[in-house]
């Protein structure tokens, strides 16, 4: 057994699904193999857009403990499962939220996790607290138990806080507020964590007092034994196949992408019966109706949310596996999941951190979001190439540097580190 023991607080953690889990729940699987025990601060969703049971079979072991407060009485022993809202409603419903509840609405569970979280402190010889955000309530509770029990604490972003230009701030006080709760978690953690160095640069621009050393990157990754479990899965021999994984997030859409592959279908009629656009995940119904706009009924094949190994299985069964991106400043995890899967990409995004990570593996091929002669040409590109049997393949000592059994190597030692100074 590991003789160190880290507290994770992740507010999002399976059964919840999605990918905003799977980051802290390789972390957590990945852990006791570098010498850590985990005890995992979550808690008990009553809704959500989506539950996979099949994630906790991955941490079902001695040395992973998991607590999660616990639900409100009208809701015990209830699941229900929540349709994914429009944009419009999405940022209506963030407007309405982050003008009563500073940093986010999850500040209600604040209380509660605490007082979870102090049990667990009393029971545990806990040696390091690490949260993961958003949200980022979860980071003044990990500051609260740190600062009890004269522990150190990370700080994890998924996503940045302040500078994100998805959040709304109804007034200066309310950003002012943000940028105070936020000062005052990096001064009193011993290290953040980014996934990017523009995240990096964000942060060290913003807070002066921060300095490089304070901040580590460590990227989103892939399992490879998510893919190894796979066996002899591959694409289709007689249709070419690409596929989007995951939610089209805030501002993303198919719009452009679906206006391109209608346009080179138009141009290539021998395509039609031969092209396939597959969308695994929860798609939007005003995406869906884009489908019917461009006359790709025959072609586009929506699988609905499904598991994440069933999620890993269609990323097997593609030729080229496509992303869209329209700002800078959110690192997607599909991109990584991409890298596992050693497909050649299609990105859509504009030129930055993403964009370059994309094209260093050697087989991307990559486009302005909104371009759709550029995306048709791509789309032509990989289709012609497929039917001559030469397309890309990703450079594998650039696709290894992310495995999350290398990366959670990577938190072992900071959170040693943390431990040790």
């Amino acid at each position: 057994m590991p003789d160190k023991t880290a507290l994770i607080i992740a507010y999002y953690f399976p059964p919840m699904g999605l990918s905003g889990v799977q980051r802290t729940l390789k972390f957590v699987k990945y852990l006791p193999e570098h010498g850590w025990n985990v005890v995992v601060l979550t808690a008990t969703p009553h809704s959500y857009y989506a539950f996979d049971e099949s994630l906790l079979e991955e941490i079902n072991r001695p040395e992973i403990k998991i607590f999660a407060t616990a639900p409100s009485n009208k809701n015990a022993g209830k699941r229900q499962i929540i349709k994914f809202p429009s944009y419009f409603k999405q940022k209506l419903g963030r407007a309405v939220l982050q003008t009563f509840y500073v940093p986010d609405s999850k500040i209600k569970w604040k209380a509660q996790a605490v007082a979870l979280g102090e049990k667990i402190l009393k029971s545990y010889d806990i040696n390091a607290i690490f949260a993961t955000a958003p949200p980022f309530t979860d980071f003044l509770i990990a500051k609260e138990l740190a600062v009890k029990f004269g522990k150190p604490f990370i700080m994890d972003y998924r996503d940045i806080w302040v500078d994100n230009p998805f959040h709304f701030y109804p007034t200066i006080f309310h950003k002012n507020k943000n940028i105070k709760l936020e000062a005052e978690m990096l001064k009193h953690s011993e290290k953040a964590i980014v996934t990017t160095r523009y995240a990096k640069e964000l942060l060290l621009k913003r807070y002066r007092f921060l300095s490089h050393e304070d901040i580590a990157i460590i990227p989103h990754g892939y399992d490879s034994s998510d893919f190894a479990d796979l066996g002899g899965t591959r694409p289709p021999s007689d249709k070419f196949v690409i596929t989007h994984s995951g939610v089209f997030q805030d501002n993303r859409t198919p719009g452009y992408f679906f206006q391109a592959l209608a346009s080179f279908i138009k141009k290539n009629p021998e395509a039609k019966g031969k092209i396939e656009a597959r969308f695994v995940g929860i798609m939007r119904p005003g995406h869906i109706k884009l489908i019917k706009k461009y006359g790709l009924e025959d072609n586009v094949v929506l699988t609905g949310y499904v598991s994440h190994q069933e999620s890993v299985r269609h990323l097997a069964e593609s030729h080229v596996l496509w992303l869209m991106l329209d700002d800078n400043v959110r690192s997607p995890g599909k991109l990584y999941e991409y890298f596992g899967a050693r497909k050649p990409l299609l990105v859509c995004a504009p030129d930055g951190i993403i964009r370059r990570t994309a094209l260093d593996c050697g087989a991307t091929v990559a486009t302005n979001p909104k371009d759709v002669k550029a995306i048709e040409k791509s789309i032509k590109d990989y289709y012609y190439q497929w039917k001559n049997r030469c397309l890309p393949v990703p450079e594998e000592e650039y696709i290894a540097s992310f495995d999350r059994f290398k990366l959670t190597g990577d938190l072992a030692r900071e959170l040693a580190l943390a431990v040790y100074i």
